[in-house]
């Protein structure tokens, strides 16, 4: 069961620095904002109002398709309540909770490779001709 909006604690607006390492995680579930959705959810169900916050980057058309892929692929599953305040949450399924696990381990290699992963990314980058 959910837990009442007044009672929840809000997202940290701060919760992924720009500088993050979680583009570097090797792997993706689904795309770009899924595991990064998933982080959001690991404390309760949130409101997309609530998602966007942390996720500053995201625009209102990816988180949806983020949303609505997490939700297809079983991770996630959306909530519509009724009511005077009409709303919808997001919360993760017993599947969605299961990749935790897999991404603390992911996070903590990225951690761990973390000078590797730049290094290699810096030099995948196509060199300015001299002029």
């Amino acid at each position: 069961m959910t837990q009442p909006q007044a009672e929840r604690t809000p997202l940290d607006p701060e919760m992924f620095d720009p500088v993050c390492p979680s583009p570097l995680v090797p792997f993706r579930v689904g795309d770009k904002w899924a595991t990064l959705v998933l982080r959001c959810l690991e404390d309760g169900p949130r409101r997309f109002s609530e998602l966007k916050v942390p996720l500053r980057g995201v625009t209102g058309k990816s988180l949806t398709q983020s949303l609505r892929r997490l939700e297809r692929d079983g991770f996630v599953v959306r909530e519509e309540y009724g009511g005077t305040e009409r709303r919808v949450e997001y919360a993760l399924t017993p599947l969605g909770r299961g990749l935790l696990g897999p991404l603390d381990a992911a996070c903590e290699w990225t951690r761990e490779h973390w000078d590797e992963l730049i290094d290699a990314q810096e030099a995948s980058l196509p060199v300015a001709a001299d002029r």
